[in-house]
Order: C-alpha cells, then structure tokens, then sequence
C-alpha cells in the first residue's frame, strides 16, 4: 500500500479513537477542585486550630500538599488519579510532588547514588533552574530600577 502524506493522516484520522473531551474535562475541574480545596481547608484548619498567621498557614498547607502527592505517589496512588483526573492532577504544586518523586521510584533499583539521586530531578531539575534563574533576573531588574 502506497500512501503520501495527507492520504495517511486522513486514514490515521478516521481510525484513531476518538477523546471523550467533556468526560475528561469534568473529572479534571472536579479533581483539581477537590485538590484546591483541600488546600483551603487545610489553610483554615492551621489558621483555626494551630493558631497560625495567614502566610504560615499557607506555607504549611504547601507543605503538606508536596508531602501529600509524594507520599501518594510512592505508594502508586497518585499515577491512578492522574489516570482519572488527567490534567486536574497538574495544580502546580501536587504535579511538581509528582514531578520529582515519580523518576526518584522508577530509579531505585539503580541504588541511591546513581539511580535515585541522578534521576530525581529529571523532570524537575529544569523547573529549578529556569526558577530560579528567572528569579534571579528579574531581582536584578526590579533593584536596577529600584536605584533610581
């Protein structure tokens, strides 16, 4: 079967399945909300309870949020709600827990050294640094402007 370009893709195009996008979606608003919400309740209850200001009930909410998604992460949780939430999955923080703890699991027959602590950042390690290059930069910018 001789094809060109465009007569594949449009036989590609009628055979591939098609992505219930509605479906998907509603499971990641109401996943992701679920995980926002949660933040905000754990906010309030640091707030409340512990007695905290506003910033370190925050800082603690995050905190926990990464402590969250990793711990479910190793335990092979997270990749069956990410399976089912898909993007909704990918509130910043939570993903990012995931982001590093993920190729960290996949590596650890390799051992700690070169498995794990090579591998850990591998997804991550370029947030990081862009990060915080880009944070850096803009600094100087905003103390550059700030002189006169």
């Amino acid at each position: 079967m001789d094809m060109n370009k465009q007569a594949y893709r449009r036989f590609a195009d009628a055979h591939a399945p098609r992505s219930p996008i509605v479906k998907d979606c509603l499971h990641a608003f109401l996943v992701g909300g679920a995980i926002c919400t949660l933040a905000q309740g754990l906010n309030d209850i640091y707030t409340a309870l512990c007695h905290l200001s506003k910033e370190d009930a925050g800082l603690l909410a995050s905190v926990s949020l990464v402590f969250i998604a990793a711990l479910l992460t190793g335990l092979g949780i997270f990749p069956k709600i990410a399976k089912f939430a898909g993007a909704g999955t990918l509130v910043p923080i939570t993903g990012f827990a995931n982001s590093v703890v993920s190729p960290a699991i996949d590596s650890r027959a390799e051992g700690l050294v070169l498995g794990v602590g090579a591998k850990i950042f591998t997804v991550a390690g370029p947030v990081l640094l862009y990060g915080t290059l880009a944070g850096a930069v803009w600094g100087v910018i905003y103390w550059v402007t700030t002189l006169w």
